[in-house]
């Protein structure tokens, strides 16, 4: 029966104790036993495991028995907490009618948490409180809920005190969801209508696509179509995970669940798309969410040019289970054949490429994260372009960068150190709220200023303590320009970085220091240069390898030293001209890892 049903979700900031409660909850509905139980039962991946945090959405069906009696199906989809991963977060919201937002009692409202509730109110979801982590010394619950009613608006009267590691609370949180969480809508006698809420590819069952059934059912053998794509399938299987696949006869209105149906690419299977049946279609799909756009971009290579396809294959499994990520083929002059590839975020990033290196045994090189800009062309026409490299300053009338509204929760004893940082990347204050002892700090910043170092040094000028979210909200024109790097009078087109003029100089410098540093010694005098356009904005040369040609004369007339030395030289000379500097893969990682900060 769908009034027996609740779909909710699990929303927090990053390590709030999110994927803990939802193995309290899993053990407490019997849904693993002992045996099989580890923690963080929803975390697939290692990396996921071993960084403590959830990067992909997983759902897993529950059966409660409540104190009145009746059994309830529970639909729980536990969600990731980082900002990089916030679409994940939003595809789950849309599958459900209710929240669990969990803060930590220690720490309170972070910026990840009200990024995560607001989502949650814009799908008119209702919201259970729930403050984890009361088992420790530093807990204060009356200080949170004042946080939460002051900062978030919401009640606290009815929040549920709960210790997910001992297992304090379950209980009353499993009766809250059966009491307040409204039980899915829907016609259960209405043509199919199904969202689309994830799309993966498995090796045994080939693509399998996670829905919520709003109207109607599914079963095995019903022919159905993908209303955008306009595509039709004969569904082969359906089954819900409990946390392990099992296949079930049908899935029915308001229920969360798997169907296999033959779909040859993921592609095909587009997420927020509505899935109806064939010969009784719906009217009109169901209103979806926007697909996650990527924001940051850099080429990955591989350190021998033998790996290639072995890269790109890695890169079409890696596409096949992560819909977010995007990659094409590019080529350098530096690195030669590789990809330039899309990500959410910098943590995004990170993975990917950890993931390449541990669970394909790749060794890659990456270069400059970018953004996209829209490059203003002198004929009018816009042009969105995020690899440095390829712009062409000759036809630019100016270049547009994006700009995010930063929101920093941080305790107010490092809030000078907080806004200068802010002020230092170009950031213009929006607002500045005090929640207790701590500060809600608001900014616009560009993004590619964010992309380098800035959650790091965010995280080192505050000892951990703020809490950074993030969102795009418009282009800006400014003084930007390309800044290339010339090595031995050659351009090392993987090191081209968009920069803004003010600071070009001062980040020319330190890139030329750094490679001086990098590159080894030749025969002869290397000279590296950062330029913008015919300008050279910044210079270091490294020295020569120096032999002692001198070293044979005994004695004699100073004349035969010298023509010696002469010889030498000219022959140096030479050299450079038609001598080729050798860059080792790991100088462009580690070059590009140069702290750009101002001084």
């Amino acid at each position: 029966m769908r009034t027996l049903i609740r779909n909710f979700a699990i929303i927090a900031h990053i390590d709030h104790g999110k994927s803990t409660l939802a193995d309290r909850l899993m053990q407490f509905c019997g849904a693993v036993d002992t045996r099989e139980f580890r923690d963080q039962m929803l975390d697939s991946m290692d990396i996921e495991r071993e960084r403590g945090i959830t990067i992909k959405a997983q759902t897993v069906r529950l059966s409660y028995t409540s104190k009145n009696g009746q059994t309830y199906q529970m639909n729980l989809m536990d969600t990731p907490g980082h900002v990089d991963f916030s679409y994940e977060v939003s595809r789950s919201l849309a599958a459900c009618e209710g929240s669990l937002l969990v803060v930590d009692a220690t720490q309170g409202v972070e910026a990840q948490t009200l990024a995560n509730v607001y989502q949650a109110l814009e799908h008119d979801h209702e919201i259970i409180i729930i403050l984890n982590k009361i088992d420790l010394p530093a807990a204060d619950e009356d200080k949170v809920k004042e946080q939460i009613e002051n900062v978030i608006g919401l009640n606290c009267t009815n929040a549920i005190n709960v210790s997910a590691k001992l297992g304090t609370g379950i209980e009353c949180v499993l009766e809250a969801l059966v009491h307040k969480l409204p039980p899915p809508s829907g016609e259960e006698n209405s043509p199919l209508k199904a969202l689309l809420v994830d799309s993966w590819y498995d090796p045994y069952m080939g693509v399998v696509t996670l829905v919520r059934v709003k109207d109607g059912s599914i079963k095995p053998g019903m022919k159905v179509k993908l209303m955008a794509v306009g595509a039709s399938y004969s569904v082969e299987k359906v089954g819900i995970f409990t946390p392990k696949p099992k296949e079930v006869s049908e899935l029915k209105t308001g229920e969360i669940g798997y169907i296999i149906a033959g779909i040859k690419s993921v592609e095909d299977a587009r997420v927020g798309d509505t899935i109806t049946q064939e010969n009784n279609p719906a009217s009109e799909p169901l209103v979806g969410f926007k697909p996650c756009i990527p924001v940051v971009f850099c080429s990955i290579f591989p350190v021998d040019t033998v790996d290639y396809e072995k890269l790109k294959d890695c890169l079409v499994k890696l596409r096949l289970n992560d819909a977010s990520f995007s990659f094409e083929p590019e080529t350098s002059q530096a690195l030669g054949f590789g990809f330039r590839c899309g990500f959410l975020g910098m943590l995004h990033l990170e993975v990917i490429e950890e993931r390449l290196e541990r669970e394909y045994n790749l060794d890659i090189v990456t270069t400059a994260p970018s953004v996209i800009y829209k490059l203003h062309l002198s004929n009018g026409n816009i042009v969105d372009i995020h690899n440095p490299a390829d712009m062409l300053d000759s036809k630019i009338s100016f270049i547009e960068e994006p700009w995010i509204i930063a929101k920093i929760i941080v305790p107010d004893e490092y809030l000078g150190n907080i806004l200068s940082l802010c002020e230092e990347k170009r950031g213009i204050q929006q607002n500045l709220t005090y929640v207790g002892s701590r500060v809600l700090v608001e900014y616009q910043l560009p993004l590619n200023e964010v992309v380098y170092d800035f959650y790091d040094r965010l995280k080192s000028i505050s000892k951990g303590y703020a809490s950074f979210d993030y969102q795009l909200f418009d282009y800006k024109q400014d003084d930007l320009a390309k800044m290339t790097i010339l090595v031995n009078g050659e351009l090392v087109d993987a090191l081209s970085m968009i920069v803004h003029r003010s600071s070009a100089e001062y980040k020319g410098r330190l890139l030329c220091e750094r490679l001086k540093d990098l590159i080894p010694k030749h025969m002869f005098k290397i000279p590296i240069q950062a330029a913008i356009g015919g300008k050279i904005v910044a210079r270091e040369t490294i020295s020569a390898f120096r032999k002692d040609v001198t070293a044979k004369c005994y004695g004699g007339d100073i004349s035969r030293k010298r023509k010696l030395l002469e010889k030498q030289k000219e022959g140096k000379k030479k050299m450079r001209e038609i001598g080729n500097v050798k860059i080792p893969h790991g100088t462009f990682f580690a070059a590009l890892k140069t702290n750009f900060s101002s001084k």
